[in-house]
């Protein structure tokens, strides 16, 4: 029997249009041959099931179904395709726990300690994980510019603690665009981190659970035509995205052994993409994605190619193994 799965884009961030892309990358790729596939948009107004032709129909909350030409529709498997919230910070996961929905993505725990970045340096850290020195900024704290720049120098990255995409984010050479840029990231979360500048290659290693085991994917080596890897870099082709890395084997094998590290240590599933880079010749970790962009533009997909496992391998592995871990547990 074809199993019936929703694939769930969208969201409450800034972040929602990039999910939608992805979402639809993913409905157009995987086996409609082997999978009933709906696309579930999911905002803070409205849950919906959005068909071939564009119409609409509310999802029920209670049980995660839909009723479509009076015939309720209900879900094998989600495919989660939300980058930030809910879908990358456990909101999301909760919902889908709580009435024992399988989906693609870690568990809400997971999702919530690595979506918070301040969280998650801190829970690495005592593993011997380099990051860079950071100062941290709640809204409403008092703001001391001296003391800020005493810790983390200049220039320095000022980003919003909980967002992706590089919303938010700005990288301060001067003390006088400091505070313009503290209110940049408070426009994006209530919270932000405050980060010396790392000057090194760049790096992104994509880290999934493939086949029932863990994979590191071909690393990706960033570089921006933009001062740093900021939105326009990412998404308008401002960037040079390299895979393999031009790094040498012995940064190769340092690493993917940090980032297979970090997803172990943090008990992670499904796809991850983690961010460093090498100062010193040793990788400093700035972060990990656990929604990672799925267009066919993204780096994980491209990580994939090189691996040689196509988009429809990626994304039906990924439905398989999230049935599987919801059978074992």
């Amino acid at each position: 029997m074809k199993k019936n799965i929703a694939i769930i884009m969208g969201g409450y961030s800034s972040e929602y249009q990039i999910s939608l892309k992805s979402g639809n990358v993913v409905y157009n790729t995987l086996d409609k041959d082997k999978y009933n596939l709906y696309r579930i948009h999911i905002y803070k107004d409205k849950w919906v099931f959005v068909d071939a032709n564009e119409d609409e129909f509310v999802i029920d909350k209670n049980d995660f179904s839909v009723l479509v030409n009076e015939t309720k529709i209900t879900f094998h498997c989600v495919f989660n395709a939300i980058h930030g919230s809910p879908g990358e910070d456990g909101f999301m996961q909760s919902y889908f726990e709580l009435i024992g929905m399988p989906q693609t993505s870690c568990s809400a725990y997971q999702a919530a300690l690595t979506f918070n970045k301040r969280d998650c340096l801190s829970v690495l850290k005592p593993y011997g994980i380099l990051t860079a020195e950071s100062y941290y900024l709640n809204l409403g704290d008092t703001i001391n510019e001296d003391n800020i720049i005493a810790k983390v120098g200049l220039p320095c990255f000022v980003k919003a603690n909980k967002a992706g995409s590089s919303f938010g984010i700005s990288k301060v050479y001067k003390k006088d665009k400091l505070q313009a840029a503290i209110n940049k990231s408070f426009k994006e979360d209530n919270e932000i981190i405050i980060e010396t500048f790392l000057d090194g290659t760049e790096v992104s290693v994509g880290v999934i659970t493939y086949n029932g085991k863990t994979k590191v994917l071909p690393i990706t080596e960033i570089v921006s035509e933009n001062d740093f890897f900021d939105y326009e870099a990412k998404y308008f082709g401002k960037s040079q995205e390299i895979t393999p890395a031009r790094i040498s084997k012995a940064q190769e094998d340092k690493v993917n052994a940090l980032a297979k590290k970090i997803y172990e240590v943090l008990k992670m599933k499904g796809y991850t993409r983690s961010e460093f880079i090498f100062k010193n010749n040793e990788p400093h970790f700035l972060e990990i994605n656990t929604v990672p962009g799925l267009t066919n533009e993204s780096i994980l997909p491209q990580q994939a190619a090189e691996a040689g496992i196509t988009m429809e391998k990626l994304f039906n592995s990924a439905i398989e193994e999230a049935l599987e871990y919801d059978r074992g547990l």
